[in-house]
């Protein structure tokens, strides 16, 4: 199974590459966010692997750096939804352990700094799997800043095309306790096989309590977005094609494999979470962002017949 998209591109798997240079345009986001008077979230890390990986360093890392403001597609709107979806993930797992949960397992953890950032209970643990060159580039922006993690943090460094099962387990994660998971911008690059069996693989992982949530998007021809201003706009200033990137394969129903295992599930637009906290991205026409879907479950054990 494959987590990574790197077998598409011509990268060596550190943060210059493929799915490497995704991750330094989402910390690109949290940090124009966290600048924001009305932040919806702040990491005040981002910033510094923005201008740490030389594929990143002339990128803005405020909004008053961008000519022509939250008007960019790239550096406005979709940063902004970047911004949303960084503040809804990290609702969801702070309410899981507030709730008695321990375990928190980030899959394909890229740069995120959920680890040093947010207000942990006391006694959590923070697992973080992704590739040994992604992780090494954070431990060293990280360490370079002095930066204290709030939880107990854990990094596997391990390609989810190995065996990441045994390796978290083997890093202290109990099977036999709750756990909530978070795969945040991941699917979409996902081949819909890879998808279907990391989705079981957290069934078979999470034991009754636990919660889970991810990114998906709505099985529909990713070409007919080919226009769209978020993806031209990414294209044309910092030369990452997500097209290219995503997998073109009809999507599985991860939601309703969770569901016939035993899984609650709500599943939600990023709009409607605008509406709910009055900041984020609203519909546009040609919208690359109308068939994204955020995904809650939790694990009831009251399995679908």
């Amino acid at each position: 199974m494959t987590a990574d998209v790197s077998q598409r591109n011509a990268g060596a798997g550190g943060v210059d590459d493929g799915v490497g240079v995704t991750a330094l345009l989402v910390a690109a986001a949290r940090a124009i966010e966290t600048h924001r008077p009305d932040s919806l979230a702040r990491d005040i890390y981002a910033e510094h692997f923005v201008h740490t990986a030389p594929a990143s360093a002339d990128w803005p890392v405020r909004i008053e750096e961008v000519p022509d403001g939250d008007a960019n597609p790239l550096w406005g709107r979709f940063a902004r939804y970047f911004g949303l979806r960084t503040r809804i993930f990290d609702d969801f797992l702070l309410q899981a352990t507030r709730a008695g949960t321990r375990q928190v397992v980030l899959l394909g953890a890229g740069l995120d700094s959920r680890a040093y950032r947010l207000d942990w209970p006391a006694g959590c643990v923070i697992f973080e799997i992704d590739r040994e060159g992604v992780l090494a580039f954070k431990h060293k922006v990280l360490d370079g800043l002095a930066a204290t993690p709030k939880a107990a943090r854990v990094p596997i460094p391990i390609d989810l095309r190995a065996d990441w099962i045994r390796a978290l387990t083997d890093a202290g994660f109990d099977t036999t306790a709750p756990s909530a998971w978070l795969a945040e911008g991941l699917l979409f690059y996902l081949p819909s096989a890879a998808e279907a069996q990391l989705i079981a693989a957290v069934d078979r992982l999470a034991t009754t309590g636990s919660a889970l949530a991810f990114e998906v998007k709505l099985d529909k021809d990713l070409l007919e977005y080919r226009d769209s201003p978020l993806y031209t706009a990414t294209k044309r200033q910092i030369g990452i094609d997500l097209l290219d990137l995503f997998a073109k394969e009809a999507r599985p129903d991860s939601a309703g494999a969770l569901a016939q295992r035993g899984w609650s599930t709500t599943i939600s637009t990023p709009f409607d979470f605008t509406l709910r906290l009055g900041r984020g991205p609203l519909p546009e026409p040609n919208d690359a962002l109308a068939g994204n879907r955020w995904v809650f479950a939790h694990k009831t054990n009251l399995a679908r017949e």
